[in-house]
C-alpha cells in the first residue's frame, strides 16, 4: 500500500523533467534502503538516509517528490515498499542483458565484475574486431566476431550495451550499436561520443575523475587572491 495521496502533495513530474543530479541521488538512495533492509530496518526516515549519505532530509524529501509522495505521517518510509519504488523507477526491477564490445583489459575487467548481475544487468555478448580473439573465451565468455554484432542484438532484443574499445574506434562502434537498436550506452573510451536523439550515452573516463580530485585537493586550502589581503594586485 502506497502512502496516502493529498489534494496538496506535489504531483510526479514528467522523466523528462527530472534532473540528471535527482536521478544519480536515487541510485544512492537505492544502495542505502539495500543496506537497511539487510539490517532488518522496517522504516527509515529521509533524515536518516541523508545523514548516511551527506545530504539533508529537505534534499531526500525534494528529490523523492518528484516522483510522487511514499512517506507516511508518524513512520517515515516504509523500507521495502520505496525499495520497490525505487527500483521501479530506475528500471531495475526487470533484468537488463547488455552488449559488450571490446575484450582486451578493460573488458576483461568489466566481465570479472559480478556486481553487474546482482543489480540486474547481464552481460549477454561480447565481441572484438581482432580475428585472433573471436572464438576464443574470456571469462567464461566465447568472444564473438564483431561483424555479428547487429544480427545478434536485434536478435536478442539488447537494449543496453557498452564500449570498451580504444578511443579511435569507438564512434564507429557507437554508431553500430545505435543501428542495431541499442538505446543506451556506456562509453568506456576516452573519446566524445556523439548520436542521434534518444539514444542516452553515458561516458566514464576515471583519468577524468581523478583531474577532478586533483582539483579538489589542490584547491582545498588555497586562499581566494581576492579575499587574501596579503595579496596585492598587479596589473600589466
Amino acid at each position: 500500500m502506497m502512502a496516502p495521496h493529498k489534494e496538496d502533495d506535489p504531483q510526479p513530474v514528467p522523466p523528462e523533467q527530472v534532473p540528471k543530479a535527482v536521478v544519480s541521488r536515487l541510485s544512492l538512495y537505492l544502495r542505502e534502503l539495500e543496506h537497511l533492509d539487510r539490517l532488518g530496518h522496517a522504516t527509515t526516515s529521509s533524515g536518516r538516509l541523508g545523514q548516511t549519505l551527506g545530504f539533508t532530509d529537505a534534499q531526500v524529501r525534494k528529490d523523492l517528490a518528484h516522483f510522487g509522495q511514499f512517506g507516511y505521517p508518524g513512520i517515515g518510509y516504509r523500507t521495502e515498499e520505496l525499495l520497490r519504488v525505487i527500483r521501479t523507477i530506475l528500471g531495475t526491477n526487470q533484468r537488463w542483458d547488455v552488449a559488450l564490445v571490446g575484450a582486451g583489459n578493460l573488458g576483461r575487467a568489466l566481465l570479472k565484475y559480478r556486481g553487474f548481475e546482482e543489480r540486474g544487468f547481464r552481460i549477454a555478448a561480447v565481441f572484438d574486431t581482432d580475428l585472433s580473439k573471436v572464438g576464443t573465451q574470456l571469462e567464461g565468455f566465447e568472444i564473438l566476431d564483431a561483424s555479428r554484432l547487429s544480427e545478434i542484438i536485434k536478435s536478442s532484443k539488447m537494449k543496453l550495451a557498452a564500449i570498451a574499445v580504444p578511443a579511435p574506434a569507438a564512434q564507429e562502434v557507437a554508431n553500430r550499436l545505435a543501428a542495431a537498436g541499442i538505446q543506451g550506452i556506456l562509453n568506456f573510451a576516452p573519446v566524445t561520443i556523439n548520436l542521434p536523439n534518444g539514444i542516452r550515452i553515458i561516458s566514464v573516463d576515471l583519468a577524468i575523475e581523478f583531474e577532478q580530485l586533483a582539483f579538489a585537493v589542490v584547491n582545498r586550502f588555497r586562499v581566494d587572491p581576492a579575499e587574501d589581503p596579503s595579496k596585492e594586485s598587479q596589473t600589466d
